[in-house]
């Protein structure tokens, strides 16, 4: 139970810190500082949601497209976070950059966090 906590937080953590970055270098990406928990919690459950989902439709229908499952269930995730919370993307290009940077700093936040939180707790242990 508490290590998938630990992945839990560090998924949302993840989605926070691309959702940030995002909105930080894309003029058409914003959220509202009201809602960015709301868009948060509901891109990443969603993409957790869906990444299995659209691995195993690709897998079953169209086996070339499973490189790009992440880029997919993150358009995806975004679309319905625009839709059911306050993220507002804005142009064609702006889609496509986000979908691609929003994946990128997850992924290498997924990777970034866990080794930042064990060093971390490593540290106190010590002390």
């Amino acid at each position: 139970m508490i290590s998938f906590l630990i992945r839990a937080a560090i998924f949302l953590g993840s989605s926070a810190v691309g959702l940030l970055v995002a909105t930080a270098l894309l003029s058409g990406f914003t959220v509202s500082v009201s809602g960015f928990i709301t868009v948060v919690v509901i891109f990443a459950i969603a993409q957790s949601v869906l990444a299995p989902f659209i691995a195993k439709m690709a897998k079953r229908h169209a086996p070339a497209f499973l490189g790009g499952i992440g880029l997919v269930s993150t358009f995806v995730a975004l679309l319905l976070a625009s839709i059911f919370a306050s993220l507002s993307i804005t142009g064609v290009s702006t889609w496509i950059m986000a979908t691609v940077l929003v994946w990128l700093v997850t992924a290498v936040a997924t990777l970034v966090l866990p080794v930042l939180f064990v060093r971390k707790k490593v540290q106190e242990r010590k002390a």
